[in-house]
């Protein structure tokens, strides 16, 4: 294994690791944490947003569930389309900082058009759309930076705390959008322009604080696309990608669910907002922990727990539940699913994958949870439209029960990655 202490070390290959990536330490690089504050600034903006969307659709501008699940469905998985291409070119022009931060100005720059689009079903999903497409350029080589800065036997730590940096800020959006609706009755125009500027200063984070220009050393080979997608011949990669995919697509978005919460305790719409912030706490709390247990005893039971806990959030919905105990436990199953699944699934899969197809291999494997999502969302609309959200969450459960159990016989049990 990369031992810490060198500014600049060998790869299984005989490649020396490249120090504009930051070093690969054993532990926490500087890369990761850089990254985390230009997240924990993204994910302010973006949860401004997202804290007040549903309500923003479903309750001000009138919408059917079917219609929310429709935008919901683009907002989480148009990402599908663009993440392979933004993991690529990052990879063949070993640009991954770059690639990045093209994707979080098109986060940014598309905020104040969803004050513009007004009602209009096309504009809103148009505007959507391209606050996707951002976030599905700049995850994959984000993440790559961060795999590639730290040794294989830290990678969860290092996602556990990019992940609970990006969290503090999906902590502290809700809470400003709720602020600004509690000064301003409906004051959503005031929370769309405030996120456009909190994303631009994540821009600004990102062009000053993150290192480096070249990802990887000169000489290194830059992959075609034909052999990034070449990964799917690796029988474990390609398992773990059916069963983050099949696990995509019994995952209904958490609107969805905190909408189900405000329809089953009658929460007054005010308080709507603040929903986020119960799941956003115990991920933000769980992340490192998390990230730490998974690197220990290996990545997999974490993650397949981690959508046991999503189970029990759906469940939880189906119980004779009301009030301030079915709100906490909605909620915090939600977030220790987050904190089980998101880092760990990218360190789970990070050291199979070869450092110069790293964001090609990690994009492969997102696109395929996010194209579940996709589908997810708008399946779950309909049903909800159909037959109503008690047998939408039932039949959900008990999709998401099945799917569990075949992710559990897909993905192999791995060993620990240890320091040598």
């Amino acid at each position: 294994m990369y031992l810490a202490g060198s500014k600049e070390r060998q790869d299984e290959g005989g490649s020396a690791v490249h120090p504009s990536v930051g070093r690969r330490a054993a532990g926490v690089g500087s890369t990761a944490i850089a990254l985390g504050a230009v997240s924990l600034l993204t994910d302010l903006s973006s949860e401004m947003v997202t804290a007040v969307l549903p309500l923003y659709l479903v309750v001000g501008l009138g919408m059917t569930p079917l219609q929310f699940g429709f935008l919901d469905g683009i907002y989480n998985g148009v990402t599908a389309f663009v993440r392979l291409l933004g993991g690529h070119v990052a990879d063949r022009w070993s640009r991954h900082k770059l690639v990045a931060g093209i994707g979080y100005g098109l986060s940014a720059v598309c905020k104040p058009f969803l004050l513009l689009a007004g009602a209009s079903t096309t504009a809103l999903s148009a505007t959507l759309a391209v606050d996707r497409i951002g976030k599905g350029i700049r995850t994959a080589p984000r993440d790559a930076l961060i795999s590639l800065s730290v040794d294989d036997a830290h990678q969860g730590r290092a996602f556990g705390v990019h992940r609970a940096m990006d969290t503090a800020g999906a902590l502290l959006g809700p809470v400003a959008a709720f602020a600004l609706l509690w000064m301003v009755a409906d004051a959503f125009d005031a929370v769309f322009i405030v996120s456009f500027c909190v994303a631009t200063l994540g821009v600004l984070v990102l062009i000053a604080f993150v290192p480096g220009r070249s990802s990887l050393p000169v000489g290194t080979p830059r992959p075609t696309l034909r052999e990034t997608v070449g990964i799917l011949s690796d029988p474990r990669f390609r398992r773990l990608l059916i069963a983050a995919t099949i696990l995509g697509l019994v995952t209904i978005g958490d609107g969805f669910l905190y909408l189900g919460i405000q329809q089953k305790t009658g929460i007054d719409t005010v308080f709507f907002p603040l929903l986020p912030l119960g799941s956003a706490l115990v991920y933000l709390l769980l992340a490192v922990p998390m990230g730490r247990l998974a690197d220990r005893i290996g990545r997999r039971l974490p993650f397949l727990l981690g959508n046991l806990a999503l189970l029990g959030s759906y469940s939880m919905l189906l119980l004779p539940l009301d009030g301030p105990v079915l709100i906490v436990l909605v909620l915090g199953l939600l977030g220790v699913f987050y904190a089980a699944t998101d880092g760990v699934l990218m360190a789970l899969a990070s050291p199979g994958i070869p450092r110069e197809r790293r964001a090609g291999g990690l994009a492969l494997l997102q696109t395929g949870q996010a194209t579940g999502r996709l589908f997810a969302a708008v399946l779950f609309g309909a049903a909800w439209t159909l037959w109503g959200v008690s047998t939408a969450l039932a039949v959900a459960a008990s999709a998401l029960l099945v799917m569990l159990i075949a992710a559990a016989l897909l993905i192999r049990p791995e060993r620990a990655v240890q320091e040598s």
